[in-house]
């Protein structure tokens, strides 16, 4: 079978589809009859309590004469404020994501000593198995580098003799492992198929052991390997915001999901990674980045809250760019005032722009920021307040970093997995039990019918 007809949707299928659709006819009212928490979650956002975690806190309510109300954006990581973590991190000092690392894996945070080996284990696991660039990921080279990321997660249990191993030091040094090599993974996939789709030249620089994250992302990355300390500052920053978000984001759902089956860590991570994926949760930064680009290819004023309103309005009438209905960064599960990571980011977005050359683009992005919210209001009816997320600025700041964006939701992934290697560990300690959640069949009995008896659609 040759790749076109591999991939071609025939008359027969679009056929089926038309006889068929999706063959099921759900009654919308049937989710309130049942009292069904459609997404796991109830109108106002508020998620289906499946678990107990001690990793990391949302918060998005307080309690204010004996009711529930809705309350600035507020994240801990294992009870610290990430506003206090972030601010504890001198600019001009040492880089925080390793720490932070540290902290929602063993529940405190490290000393200078136990930081520095903590360090040192991540940067003796910086080496991939011998001809694995060559072998696994020059192979087959994908459009899509989180595809590329999962399939060298899963390739990798064939090089662990203990891959299948449960036990909380094994899983432990098969996370640190993951950590440490996520940067080479998600950007020599990228080098891969930049090299051979779009023949550009090849460069494989091997990570340095006195590097941080970071600054190995844009070393291994850039032709020249060269990137200035408030690159790396801001990188950093932005890493430690996408490294945790409790355990009912869809995602880290996901690692909570498989690790109760006990499965291996390789196949927890490459699931975790396809839910990552997904435009509705690690994607939809590039959606923010293309949005804009659209944005202001349809607007000739870039200073008119008119014309930047007609857009959005478009965009949630599915008018405008992807047709939707969506105007992404904006909104979150839980958040309603404000997401705390936004507000971090967009400080230093300011900073950055300003230095970059791309005040106009701030500007621009401010204004869809004050509008938006209260245009959403306007055409749909929402249950509780809508603000910009994390990823209305984490897609900007890689832009002025000159970040591809093929590696945006990578960038993500290699955050994320600290947290996911976290609520893995918690999962196989705390768990016990294999998660199953009920699905009410509201659909008909039926006689069977023999073969020779059926009627026909075609």
């Amino acid at each position: 079978m040759d790749t076109n007809s591999f991939c071609e949707i025939t008359p027969q299928i679009l056929e089926l589809i038309q006889l068929h659709g999706s063959n099921t006819n759900i009654d919308p009212a049937l989710y309130n009859h049942y009292d069904v928490k459609r997404g796991l979650r109830d109108l106002n956002g508020r998620g289906v309590l499946v678990g107990l975690t001690e990793i990391s806190d949302v918060c998005a309510t307080e309690m204010k004469d004996g009711k529930l109300v809705q309350a600035p954006g507020q994240l801990f990581y294992r009870g610290y404020n990430i506003k206090d973590l972030i601010s504890g991190i001198p600019f001009e000092s040492h880089f925080g994501f390793e720490e932070c690392t540290y902290l929602l894996l063993f529940g405190k945070l490290p000393s200078v000593e136990e930081l520095e080996l903590f360090k040192k284990i991540l940067a003796g696991y910086h080496t991939l198995p011998t001809s694995f660039v060559r072998d696994i990921i020059m192979k087959a080279p994908s459009k899509d580098m989180m595809n590329t990321l999962a399939r060298s997660v899963l390739t990798l249990y064939s090089y662990d003799d203990r891959a299948d191993d449960v036990s909380l030091p094994n899983v432990l040094r098969q996370c640190l492992q993951l950590i440490s090599l996520f940067p080479m993974l998600s950007v020599y996939g990228y080098q891969a198929y930049k090299h051979y789709h779009d023949g550009a030249s090849l460069f494989i620089h091997s990570p340095k052991e006195e590097y941080s994250t970071s600054e190995n992302i844009l070393h291994i990355l850039r032709p020249d390997s060269k990137f200035t300390p408030l690159e790396a500052k801001l990188l950093d920053i932005a890493l430690i915001l996408h490294m945790e978000h409790g355990g009912g984001n869809n995602s880290t759902f996901t690692t909570h999901l498989l690790s109760s089956s006990a499965t291996d860590t390789y196949s927890v991570i490459a699931a975790s990674l396809g839910s990552l994926k997904g435009p509705k949760h690690g994607g939809a930064n590039i959606k923010v980045v293309k949005m804009f680009q659209d944005l202001k290819e349809k607007i000739t004023d870039w200073e008119d809250e008119d014309q930047i309103s007609d857009y959005l309005r478009a965009l949630l009438n599915k008018q405008a760019f992807d047709h939707a209905g969506l105007i992404y960064g904006m909104g979150h599960a839980v958040y309603s005032l404000s997401d705390p990571r936004a507000e971090i980011l967009r400080g230093f977005v300011e900073k950055l722009s300003a230095e970059k050359g791309y005040t106009k683009e701030f500007t621009l992005y401010s204004k869809v920021e004050k509008l938006a919210p209260k245009i959403i209001a306007e055409e749909r009816q929402i249950y509780k307040g809508v603000s910009p997320n994390v990823d209305f600025y984490s897609g900007f700041v890689y832009e002025m970093l000159d970040l591809p964006l093929e590696l945006y939701t990578p960038i993500f992934a290699i955050a994320r997995i600290a947290g996911w290697s976290a609520h893995r560990l918690e999962e196989l300690y705390y768990g016990g039990k294999i998660m199953r959640p009920a699905y009410k069949y509201v659909g008909n009995h039926a006689e069977y019918v023999k073969q020779k008896d059926r009627k026909t659609g075609i």
